[in-house]
Formats: structure tokens, C-alpha cells, sequence
């Protein structure tokens, strides 16, 4: 249950990462109302699932799901800039996630 609750801990970051985008400054009302709500959902969910993982694993998953996925969404729906550089440092982060999540 502890990853369940992290992969969707790590989603939720997306989502606040967008929402926050959206806010331009938190000037936006209602992103920036998206985005404080999100941004504690996934702490929220983040610190439940820490109580049964690893510190190093846990934050490293958040963080790497949050980076990964922000990345997709720029590319896909702000239309942000693809390069080869910029995709092999988002595979070598996703290969990061899976040897972390190997060796717990």
C-alpha cells in the first residue's frame, strides 16, 4: 500500500507543478488554489507512505515521478523543447527510479 500511496504522491506533484505553471505567480485564483491543495495531498500521501520505506527511497520515487513527470507534461502540453540531451536525462532518471525501487 506504502507505493501505492507514493506513485500517486508523485502524480500530485505533477499536478502541482502544472497548476503552479498555470498560476503564472499565483496570480490565478484557482490554480493556485489547485496547486496548495494538490501540493498537500502529496506530502500528505508522501509522509503516510514513509512510515513503512526508506527515507532515501521514498523521496528519491516523489521526486523522480514529480521530475519525470513534469518533463512529459511540459513536452506534451506546454509544447516545452525536446532534445536528445533532455530525454537522456529523463531516462536516466526513470533508470534511477528503477534500481531504487529494486534495491528496497
Amino acid at each position: 500500500m506504502a507505493w501505492i500511496l507514493l506513485i500517486i504522491a508523485g502524480l500530485l506533484e505533477v499536478c502541482w507543478a502544472y497548476s503552479m505553471k498555470l498560476s503564472n505567480g499565483f496570480s490565478h485564483w484557482g490554480y493556485s488554489i489547485l496547486t496548495l491543495v494538490t501540493m498537500i495531498a502529496s506530502f500528505a500521501l508522501l509522509s503516510i507512505s514513509m512510515k513503512s520505506l526508506a527515507l532515501g527511497t521514498a523521496y528519491t520515487i516523489w521526486t523522480g515521478i514529480g521530475a519525470v513527470g513534469a518533463f512529459v507534461v511540459g513536452i506534451l502540453i506546454l509544447g516545452e523543447a525536446v532534445s536528445p540531451m533532455r530525454i537522456l536525462a529523463a531516462v536516466l532518471i526513470v533508470g534511477g527510479l528503477i534500481l531504487m525501487k529494486l534495491s528496497s
